[in-house]
């Protein structure tokens, strides 16, 4: 996701935040920092549900198609054999710098988020910034084993479609996703308004759901309900045990509980913390570490972990 610089990206959150002046904002400090350089843009986040201390990330837009796994601390997780020819982030003399497990049959035309199931890792190539993307679409990708295995691939490409955009671009540039998670088998993705005619977003933000998984033709989204006071939402993903959505966006994070049937989970019972952007800057990807604890990374690539029980009493 390109976005504003930084003197402007603040200037918008000081007129779009809406929080009134007795507020607490959100603020907690750097956890940890990614150093790698071929992790630029740090644009999504997953825990592995099957290895402890193991986040698969990838960058955003005009990177190749490839994926890094990483520790809680931001140290990159090689091939145990690739050792010997590569470094992951303090230069070693005679190796190369490690450039992450190549995806094949893939192509990183704008991804933004990634989830994970006890099946497959799930990329986003949902990015829509302008709205006149034809090709959005979500790789079903096998997780490997990253200290035995050099590469992945794809198992499947699902071309996806919004079923209530009909231009291209449309008038409301409301068809752009930055968040995607699995909850009860299903993938659900969340989107991000836009301002027509600017890099700025506006309030508001759609659920959907994907119902289908057809490899060879268009996949339709299910629209479910929408939330008017999302502003910007940029990942989210739901807790282990499937009780509460996080959704983190520029200005927010937001947790909402399980609702107490179906799946419209925007509507359901819900906290919102108000973030201090001058500490979290452009935050772009959330996760959870365990039911009470959530990592969050931001574009600048730190990373910062936050135990619910941190949170200010709402």
């Amino acid at each position: 996701m390109k976005f504003l610089s930084k003197p402007l990206f603040l200037l918008y959150f000081l007129l779009t935040a809406g929080c009134s002046q007795d507020q607490q904002l959100l603020s907690v400090p750097v956890f940890a920092r990614v150093e790698a350089d071929p992790i630029g843009e740090l644009s999504g986040i997953v825990k592995s549900p099957g290895r402890d201390n193991l986040y698969w990330v990838h960058n955003d837009s005009g990177d190749s198609a490839r994926i890094f796994a990483i520790t809680a601390e931001g140290k990159n997780i090689l091939p145990t054999y690739s050792k010997f020819s590569f470094y992951g982030e303090e230069d070693e003399r005679g190796k190369k710098q490690w450039q992450g497990f190549e995806v094949l049959d893939a192509r990183n035309e704008d991804w933004e988020d990634i989830a994970v199931d006890s099946n497959y890792l799930y990329i986003s190539d949902m990015g829509n910034n302008n709205n006149e993307r034809r090709d959005l679409g979500i790789y079903l990708v096998s997780e490997i084993d990253p200290t035995a295995s050099t590469r992945t691939a794809v198992i499947q490409h699902l071309a996806i479609i919004y079923p209530d955009q009909e231009s291209f671009p449309p008038q409301q540039k409301h068809f752009d996703s930055e968040s995607l998670f699995t909850f009860d088998g299903k993938l659900y993705l969340i989107t991000k308004h836009r301002a027509p005619n600017s890099d700025s977003a506006e309030p508001g933000a759609k659920l959907y759901r994907l119902d289908t998984m057809l490899p060879d033709q268009d996949n339709v989204l299910t629209l479910l309900e929408s939330n008017a006071d999302i502003t910007s939402a940029t990942g989210a993903d739901v807790s282990p045990d499937g009780q509460t959505l996080a959704v983190i966006s520029y200005n927010d994070l937001w947790l909402f509980d399980r609702p107490q049937s179906g799946d419209l989970w925007l509507s359901s019972t819900s906290r919102r913390y108000p973030l201090n952007t001058d500490v979290f800057e452009q935050v772009e990807a959330i996760t959870w570490v365990d039911n009470a604890t959530l990592l969050i990374a931001n574009e600048q690539r730190d990373i910062f972990r936050l135990p619910l029980a941190d949170l200010p009493s709402r």
